[in-house]
């Protein structure tokens, strides 16, 4: 094995530590915009700044976080001092990640479902990254479930993205993430969502297979398989945790360095419950862990928007606990009186 891909295996293992997952602070402008929005602060670059810097140097984060996702602006950044946001990241020990697609459009011919963009162009992005100090990137694919969706077109053309954006990363010596995630919105079951996201994942490691994508070196992030948010009778924390759980080994190759979870809309008190159920089920070919936004920081932004100056520690104690609780469940010893 060549130097380079040696180090693409070392990166993802150590996004994948026990006890660490990997905080998302990649939202585009459009999405820290209604953030911003519904706690009455201004969305501005100062602002981002601020918020996200309060984030990443909260005093032994790096305990509980591996890594964490940034957006090109953030990655870009100093604060006050001068000091880059991603050497502040090194120095405690987070590796800098990196959102390289597009976002999701409207996939031509196909009502109602979504194709992620952004491949044109991305070589030489990546080797910008690179220079400004990434060590791994996202790219987030959008399945919907939804009458007589998602579509198999759909579906394969998300997961020959996703592997072809693997591939370029891995070429630029950096570890891809790559996230196909079902969404949960809508009223159906969980044995629907089982389905949906098995033909998903299958579908993702056919074409990964294909681009010659080295498994060792790539990090899958997952939804979960959960019932659709306006179900009637949701499945309980069990159920989600059990075939969240088959659904994987079903569908993704023990090869891979690691499974981390996106919370998907979530509360995050529930985010952390599911992830420990899982972890409680017994011995698994890869280490599952979680790869949180909102669920990491809605707590945090609340109670920094309030007043950023004066409520900065406290906002980062909050942030702390819910990385620390998450810890926790990763190594299935979480349990809901710590949440005190």
């Amino acid at each position: 094995m060549s130097k380079k891909l040696e180090q693409l295996v070392t990166t993802a293992q150590a996004m994948v530590a026990p006890g660490r997952g990997i905080l998302a602070i990649d939202e585009s402008m459009g999405t820290i915009k209604k953030r911003f929005d519904a706690v009455g602060i201004e969305n501005t670059e100062d602002n981002r700044l601020d918020y996200r810097s309060m984030m990443l140097t909260a005093d032994g984060l790096g305990e509980h976080i591996s890594g964490a996702i940034l957006f090109d602006e953030t990655i870009r950044q100093k604060m006050p001092d001068g000091t880059r946001l991603v050497d502040a990241m090194n120095d405690a020990g987070i590796l800098p990640g990196i959102k390289v697609d597009k976002g999701a459009k409207d996939m031509a011919g196909f009502d109602g479902e979504k194709i992620t963009e952004g491949l044109d162009g991305l070589r030489e992005r990546l080797a910008e990254y690179v220079e400004l100090g990434a060590k791994f990137c996202k790219w987030r694919a959008v399945i919907t479930i939804g009458d007589d969706i998602p579509s198999r077109s759909c579906i394969d053309s998300n997961a020959h993205a996703l592997a072809r954006y693997a591939a370029l990363c891995q070429e630029a010596g950096l570890v891809p993430i790559v996230e196909p995630e079902v969404l949960m919105n809508g009223t159906h079951d969980l044995d629907t969502s089982f389905d949906v996201t098995e033909a998903t994942l299958k579908s993702l490691f056919q074409q990964l297979y294909e681009q010659n994508v080295m498994l060792e070196g790539t990090v899958l992030k997952a939804s979960m398989v959960i019932s659709g948010d306006q179900a009637d009778n949701r499945a309980s924390t069990q159920e989600v945790a059990e075939a969240t759980v088959d659904c994987l080994l079903n569908s993704v190759p023990a090869a891979v360095a690691g499974v981390v979870f996106l919370s998907g809309g979530q509360g995050d008190v529930e985010a952390t419950e599911h992830l420990n159920a899982m972890n409680q089920l017994g011995e698994l070919p890869w280490p599952l862990s979680f790869s949180y936004g909102r669920a990491l920081q809605e707590g945090c932004l609340k109670e920094w928007a309030a007043d950023p100056k004066a409520n900065r520690a406290s906002a980062q104690k909050i942030l702390l606990h819910r990385a620390r609780m998450n810890g926790l469940a990763a190594q299935g010893e979480w349990g809901s009186d710590l949440e005190g």
